[in-house]
């Protein structure tokens, strides 16, 4: 199994309501697929050398999921708020480490 981060971008035009999300997450417990995730607030960049560009502000979420597969991980987008609400949401495969 692979883990997986779904990025929840902030370009949806609905609001979505806590219970979506409660249910949404419940669903990828059920699987056995859930490995964490939160809603991102502000932050603040950092580099030792020179100024540091800007946060990615239109990141609002992530989901830290297990899958088989990155097709996998996108099958299981059914019922993500985000994405059922036409916003973006990416997903990237965490790389294993030793």
């Amino acid at each position: 199994m692979a883990e997986f981060l779904i990025l929840m971008h902030a370009d949806t035009q609905e609001i979505v309501s806590d219970s979506s999300w409660d249910e949404y997450i419940a669903k990828l417990v059920s699987m056995g697929a859930m490995r964490g995730g939160s809603a991102l607030s502000g932050g603040k960049s950092y580099r030792n050398s020179g100024p540091p560009a800007s946060i990615t502000e239109h990141i609002v979420g992530y989901l830290k999921i297990e899958a088989e597969t990155i097709e996998q991980a996108g099958s299981m987008l059914a019922g993500n708020p985000v994405f059922e609400a036409g916003g973006t949401v990416e997903i990237r495969e965490l790389p294993k480490t030793s």
